[in-house]
């Protein structure tokens, strides 16, 4: 079984910044892409960033040259640092990791219970 526990969230003021990171810990043989989504309320939830083994990154338009995700293999964990916050970033940010448990097995995605991030003055 495997359990991604994600920590850094927080309330923030606008032009501040925030450190998420999320940790994969279980039975895992291998990851592949790990990432962050984002739901806010009312909305559907959104990719954020998201990055491969191989440490190609993708970003969504709106956090571009503000937000960057990193990951430590060694570690199996990822990590979003948050620059220069806005308000419309409040949301519940989610890790997601697609985690293969066994050589013979196939990768599934995996999702973080949550956490909340909130920028407001």
């Amino acid at each position: 079984q495997v359990q991604l526990v994600e920590s850094g969230g927080g309330l923030v003021q606008p032009g501040g910044s925030l450190r998420l990171s999320c940790a994969a810990s279980g039975s895992i043989f291998s990851i592949n892409a790990m990432g962050w989504y984002r739901q806010a309320p009312g909305k559907q939830r959104e990719l954020v960033a998201a990055i491969t083994s191989g440490g190609r990154t993708n970003y969504a338009g709106s956090v571009k040259g503000r937000f960057t995700i990193s990951r430590d293999n060694a570690k199996n964990t990822v990590y979003l640092q948050m620059n220069s916050l806005k308000p419309e970033d409040t949301a519940v940010y989610y890790c997601n990791a697609e985690i293969r448990e066994r050589l013979w097995s196939s990768f599934k995605n995996n999702w973080g219970q949550g956490t909340q991030v909130t920028v407001s003055s």
